[in-house]
């Protein structure tokens, strides 16, 4: 859940070595570090780390809601959490506390106030009138304009879905996305994972709520889908990625800190970002190849929707970056991470369908080297790289016009692509540069 902060989920996790083919799961040696945290789902949330050239710190916005490390990303809540279980939810006194405060001042100034007010109306006549004599004006007769904030939340609100988790280890919130009308719900896996020890109910915009079952989840991609016994529900409109510029504005809406139907705007900061689910200790095999946005994401808002100005949803909030350590409840720092929709809804198609989903894969293992690009460890035996003449040792620099300058960026290169593209690789070696066409395929699990 973008959520609190248990680990969008958002929450991320260290490389983990592995012999089977790397891609969407291609795995590359541990010493991969990188700080991120997942938007977790409500009260429980994970950091993750930023990768390549963010250094070896570490992922599912939004986020559940849990902090992880130094610098992390914040991690997946259900609540606020991410990947891991929902963390007890705190006391409302804090913000009880506050009210009351605030209630005093407000009475401070009300007093004094209401006093100047009665002596100018029982002491000289001839003062002008008071503003408070004057009638209430007319409601507001405008309308949103077209590509307005105001606009794309009146639309795309009806289609959002505060998730709450309810264990015996506590309770927490995450957000999800309405996909048809009798009650799919997309959301972060590590969201959706909640139901592992415990309820999940849906939160709807109409104040209608639903007990929610698990049809698919996928971890390594930081995805569920699930389904509430409902209807008459309003799907969310689902738009591209691929040609989303960077600067063009959108809006992320869930429930942060539990606080449901929560807008905030931004921009599309970068495209391409590596981060892993789960943070620092997400594997490698975890790596999503994000969209980095400034819209304020917390914990809470992990599995809810990143939209274009048109109200289409363009990426699913998983993780934030939170710095500092030994926060509970870590909050936006202007780094939020989305799972671009085009990848997102291939995904959910297969959850919905299998409740499993493919990853794409180029089937090597693979590792840093000490220069720009990902070197090759292994390559599996009759595997996409095998047969397009990749060999251990290579340096993968380049996929099509994309540079690779680490092992986590080709992770998230390869996955950026469905399984059966033709991409073309450019590698370096003891014999120079070339250049290699590779059909990836793809693996389940």
């Amino acid at each position: 859940m973008t959520e609190h902060t248990p680990e969008f989920g958002d929450k991320p996790e260290e490389p983990k070595p592995s012999g089977d083919g790397l891609g969407a799961g291609d795995t590359p040696p541990s010493g991969v570090s990188s700080q991120q945290q997942s938007a977790q789902p409500g009260p429980s949330q994970q950091p993750t780390q930023p990768v390549g050239q963010y250094g070896t710190q570490q992922y599912p916005y939004g986020m559940h809601q849990q902090p992880q490390q130094t610098q992390q990303y914040a991690q997946p809540w259900p609540g606020y959490a991410s990947g891991q279980a929902p963390q007890q939810k705190k006391s409302g006194r804090g913000l009880v506390t506050g009210v009351a405060a605030l209630a005093l001042v407000c009475g401070l100034v009300g007093g004094g106030v209401g006093g100047f007010v009665g002596y100018q109306l029982g002491g000289d006549s001839s003062t002008g009138a008071s503003a408070l004599d004057e009638s209430k004006p007319a409601r507001s007769a405008s309308t949103a304009p077209q590509g307005s904030v105001q606009q794309v939340a009146q639309k795309v609100l009806p289609s959002v879905v505060q998730i709450q988790i309810s264990s015996a280890q506590g309770s927490g919130e995450g957000s999800g996305i309405v996909l048809s009308s009798d009650g799919l719900i997309l959301t972060n896996n590590h969201v959706a994972e909640g139901a592992q020890s415990g309820r999940l109910t849906a939160l709807f915009h109409d104040n209608r709520t639903a007990p929610v079952r698990v049809v698919g989840t996928d971890p390594k991609s930081d995805l569920a889908v699930v389904k509430a016994d409902i209807t008459g529900l309003i799907p969310a409109e689902l738009g591209r990625s691929d040609d989303l510029p960077v600067g063009s504005q959108v809006v992320a809406i869930g429930s942060p800190f539990g606080l449901s139907g929560t807008v905030t705007s931004g921009i599309i900061s970068a495209k391409d970002r590596p981060v892993r689910a789960g943070g620092e200790s997400g594997s490698q095999d975890t790596v999503l190849n994000a969209l980095q946005t400034d819209a304020a994401i917390n914990p809470g808002n992990s599995g809810g929707p990143l939209v274009d100005m048109d109200g289409r949803v363009v990426g699913i909030n998983s993780a934030i970056y939170s710095p500092g350590s030994g926060q509970e409840q870590a909050g936006s720092v202007g780094l939020g991470f989305a799972i671009p929709i085009d990848q997102a809804r291939r995904i959910a198609n297969e959850l919905k369908e299998t409740g499993s989903a493919t990853q794409t894969t180029l089937g090597v293992t693979i590792t840093n080297a000490n220069q720009p690009g990902a070197q090759v460890r292994d390559v599996i035996p009759n595997g996409p790289a095998q047969a397009a003449g990749i060999k251990p040792g290579d340096l993968i620099t380049k996929i099509d016009d994309r540079a690779i300058l680490d092992a986590d960026a080709l992770v998230a290169a390869v996955r950026s692509h469905n399984p059966g593209d033709h991409v073309r690789f450019t590698i370096g070696g003891p014999g120079g540069e070339r250049t290699v066409d590779v059909t990836l395929t793809g693996q389940k699990g």
